[in-house]
């Protein structure tokens, strides 16, 4: 089957004899490119001048006689008329006036494109409004008449901004085709030529007026590609436009209709695909590609309705796709220094007193561009800070820490931005140290990047010199956003070889034999019922403005006329709910199931990805002598209760903190947490009992030690966090609880005391270490550890440990000896006898004596004494004898020999 451009430049041949004279005009670019090789197809065997190709949007820039400006230039230029108009009002920053004037653009851009009479249309607009809040109230508020005020005013905004851009001879679009249909009848008078118009299907108004002026005057000719099926059919809005065309102009009373062919009845094996996610269709994509030829490859489009997929599916892509052309462009904002600058951004338009937060500062400094500006010097940064814990940091501070030859790079990153032209100027700088890193290690796609970065800041930059209304960060911020959103990275390439990947637009008077189609649902194709515009539905119908229905209608068009001449056909579609464009396959997919004909072979697939069962197994680490030998010199220098403990929670972390010595990264505290007021409590108890070691405490000494806890918890805050504020937030409520902690216990103390008990402290925060025999291993082994307080209450020694999270009495009762190692729920115990047993070993206690805990959380059970029990009603003991430390190293043995056999590897427990 011939594709449509074949067929018009066979006709063309057939009816004009020197096609030198013509003017081609479609409706892209690209559709002007793939008729240019046709035409060298067709008339390969003569010498003659090519026709002039032009797309719709040069035809119409050529005939209204101005330049057309963006989406950027027009909001400054409409900016400056505002500010203009009616002076005598309070005028909005550019930045408020951005967020509702794009939209009021984008309403004079249709009214100018259907040629509109602004007047009345603005009339009726303001009218609506009054109507709309007349009833509020009897006497109209301030507010209301301002608003009102608004839309009356419209006019005048419009009038005055059309006058502004036609004296400097540019426009935007609209404006440029309300100034077309104008002046087109003085072209036809102008130029002799004939125009071909090729693939049309949606016009607006101005585009109505200047073909059918062009036909009535005998200068053109239209090739229309409608098909049979949807033309003769009035309930498809695929010929919606069609159909008005060749019943309303008066061009076609008397003249053929050029073509409605009978295409989407033909041949067709048409698979419609159902995959959940994305990811899920990108992949799907490649492994359709990977079963077409490579032969047919070349009339192969993969059509991506939504364009976020694009770097998705360019991974999935298999190695069988040689050559690829990619007609859409990759958004700037998706590339990897596009989240660089907004970083950037986030950390200068919110100034603090006190310095950057921390959380910007990493990550900023954790990019890929910080690692090109200042290599290994950016992870000793980001270990200051978190070491040091840095919550706000200041540039003078940075500077500190660094080398003098990073202080410019510094001063360019995270000096304050003053004004919108300072951090212009920073940015530019920036983009130099950039290209001059990147040029010595020839990293050509990040210069890519970095030259499309420069275009943005230099062409701001001109904004900026031109307008002078950029004054704030903020502003420029809002700016850098909105060119962001507009700007791409094209790929280049050969067009015409290798895989076609487009946007459906790209795809008008395309024909493929192949064609692949994703995300096929409702919001996406059609994009559905979403309006960016302050007219509303019933005026637009009065004055025949395009609605959603029109809009559905030419997306309709679209998808039938890309799968009219093709044989086989892919629709993929989103199966999950996550939204717009997920869930709802698009009214399209049923449209084709309906509209099924004879000799259309529609298959539908529900595809998802092999998900392999998982098997929950233990990690297994087996031990070698290199491990051995890390245990005997753990064994030599001593195993902590802590250690041991680790062992018994899962072997497996052991093996990482012990053996491997791998740590927690250490993270930057805003919030204390719950280790460091365990630190606190203990410092501060310590630097208070330590000068009453070998004395009786006094009921004196507890009301001294009451009156200057604020000072020592302050004092001890201050050595672990030298940077963080205690004076507000969650850190002063942590605060608050250390010193209640401390205040409790003092006074549990003092009670004591008052009850004429005799409290000797013995000694405080004292290190200890003994070694343990343990005839099964040919090397020594050592058990450390600090206790926290040894003391004697009316003659009784107890050895205690201080806990700052909840302990329960049950915690510290035991029994049976032979589980103590097995769980880990008797950690408690296996710590309170370590010290228990190195204490005795140091300084032997003749007589039983008592070890327990402490909980701060838990302080009206006081002192939790650990004791054995031979059932669960029976009797507790709690007396800590030789007997009772036998029983504790003879299994602290056996888990120690476990620990050290090489037989017995590491075997990761269920947490």
């Amino acid at each position: 089957m011939d594709s449509f451009l074949k067929e018009i430049v066979r006709e063309v041949k057939d009816t004009y004899t020197d096609i030198s004279e013509l003017i081609f005009i479609v409706p892209s670019k690209r559709a002007g490119l793939f008729l240019k090789k046709e035409l060298l197809y067709q008339y390969a065997e003569q010498t003659l001048f090519a026709p002039i190709i032009l797309s719709i949007e040069d035809f119409i820039a050529q005939v209204s006689r101005l330049r057309q400006i963006d989406n950027i230039q027009t909001l400054f230029e409409f900016y400056e008329t505002y500010l203009h108009t009616h002076t005598h009002l309070e005028k909005e920053t550019l930045e408020t006036f951005s967020s509702w004037a794009q939209t009021l653009i984008y309403d004079f851009n249709e009214i100018d494109r259907y040629c509109i009479d602004h007047k009345s249309f603005f009339s009726y607009l303001s009218s609506i409004q009054d109507i709309n809040h007349w009833y509020l109230q009897k006497e109209k508020t301030e507010l209301i008449q301002n608003y009102i005020r608004f839309w009356n005013d419209l006019s005048d905004y419009y009038t005055n901004f059309k006058n502004k851009l036609l004296k400097k001879k540019v426009g935007y679009q609209g404006l440029l085709y309300r100034m077309a249909a104008q002046n087109i009848t003085s072209y036809c008078e102008e130029t002799q030529q004939t125009h071909i118009l090729i693939g049309f299907n949606a016009l607006n108004n101005a585009e109505q007026i200047i073909f059918q002026t062009l036909l009535e005057a005998e200068q053109a000719d239209i090739y229309w590609d409608a098909d049979a099926f949807f033309q003769h059919n009035s309930y498809h809005e695929a010929a919606l436009f069609l159909r008005n065309y060749k019943n309303k102009w008066k061009y076609y009373q008397e003249k053929p209709f050029k073509w409605i062919r009978d295409n989407f009845s033909s041949s067709k094996d048409i698979k419609l695909i159902g995959v959940p996610k994305n990811i899920g269709q990108a992949k799907l994509v490649g492994q359709i590609l990977k079963k077409i030829p490579a032969l047919e490859i070349e009339n192969t489009a993969l059509v991506l309705s939504d364009e976020s997929l694009l770097l998705p599916v360019l991974n999935a892509l298999p190695e069988t796709i040689g050559a690829l052309n990619i007609t859409m462009g990759l958004a700037l904002k998706e590339v990897p220094l596009a989240s660089f600058f907004e970083s950037l951004f986030a950390l200068h338009k919110t100034p603090n007193s006190k310095g950057f937060y921390y959380k910007s500062v990493l990550e900023i400094l954790s990019s890929q561009p910080a690692y090109w500006l200042f290599g290994s010097i950016s992870n000793d940064i980001r270990n200051i800070i978190s070491k040091e814990n840095l919550v706000f940091i200041t540039v003078e501070g940075l500077k500190s820490k660094l080398q003098n030859t990073s202080n410019s790079m510094v001063d360019i990153l995270f000096s304050p931005w003053d004004n919108a032209s300072d951090a212009l100027t920073r940015c530019r700088e920036l983009i130099k140290f950039l290209k001059d890193v990147l040029k010595k290690d020839t990293h050509q796609l990040e210069l890519e990047y970095v030259y499309r970065f420069h275009l943005v800041f230099n062409r701001l930059q001109t904004l900026h010199e031109q307008y002078q209304y950029l004054t704030t960060i903020a502003s420029l911020y809002h700016l850098y956003k909105d060119v962001m959103n507009t700007e791409t990275l094209d790929f280049s390439g050969e067009p015409f070889r290798g895989l076609q990947l487009m946007g459906m637009l790209e795809s008008r008077c395309l024909d493929f034999e192949t064609v692949i189609i994703t995300s096929v649902n409702e919001g996406i194709l059609p994009a559905g019922k979403s309006a960016n515009s302050f007219i509303p539905h019933d005026l637009k119908n009065a004055y025949n403005l395009p609605t959603y229905k029109e809009k559905d209608a030419i997306y309709t068009y679209h998808f039938y006329r890309l799968i009219q001449r093709a044989k086989h056909v892919y629709i993929i579609y989103n199966t999950e709910d996550e939204g717009v464009g997920g869930g709802e396959k698009s009214r399209f997919i049923r449209q084709l199931e309906i509209d099924k004909r004879p000799l259309h072979e529609v298959s539908q697939y529900i595809t998802s990805s092999e998900i392999p069962a998982v098997i929950q197994n233990p990690l297994i680490i087996n031990k070698d002598e290199q491990v051995l030998q890390k245990i005997k010199e753990l064994a030599t220098h001593g195993l902590s209760p802590s250690a041991l403990t680790t062992y018994i929670r899962n072997p497996i972390d052991f093996y990482y903190q012990y053996i491997l010595g791998v740590r927690e990264s250490e993270q930057v505290e805003e919030t204390i947490a719950a280790n460091t007021l365990g630190t606190v409590i203990h410092n501060t108890l310590e630097n208070f009992y330590k000068p009453l070691e070998n004395k009786f405490l006094t009921i004196e000494d507890i009301s001294k030690m009451i009156v200057d806890i604020d000072v020592e918890i302050k004092s001890q805050f201050k050595k672990e966090y030298s940077q963080l504020d205690i004076r507000q937030g969650k850190n002063l409520l942590i605060y608050e609880v250390a010193k209640r902690y401390i205040y409790n216990f003092l006074k549990a103390e003092e009670q004591i005391l008052k009850k004429g008990a005799a409290l000797k402290i013995i000694a405080i925060e004292s290190n200890l270490k003994t070694k343990i025999e343990v005839p099964e291993l040919n090397f020594p082994v050592y058990i450390k550890g600090k206790v926290d307080r040894i003391d004697e209450l009316d003659g009784h020694i107890r050895i205690i440990d201080y806990k700052t999270g909840k302990v329960n009495k049950g915690d510290v009762i035991l029994m049976d000896w032979d589980v103590i190692t097995g769980d880990y729920k008797y950690s408690k115990i296996i710590q309170v006898l370590a010290y228990a047993y190195m204490q005795q070993n140091k300084n032997p206690i003749s007589e039983p004596f008592q070890g327990g805990i402490i909980s701060f959380k838990n302080l009206k059970e006081g002192f939790m004494k650990f004791g054995t029990k031979a059932s669960v009603r029976g009797k507790v003991n709690h007396q800590i004898t030789a007997e009772t430390l036998e029983k504790y190293l003879e299994q602290l043995r056996h888990l120690i020999v476990e620990i050290s056999t090489i037989e017995i590897p590491f075997t990761e427990k269920e947490v």
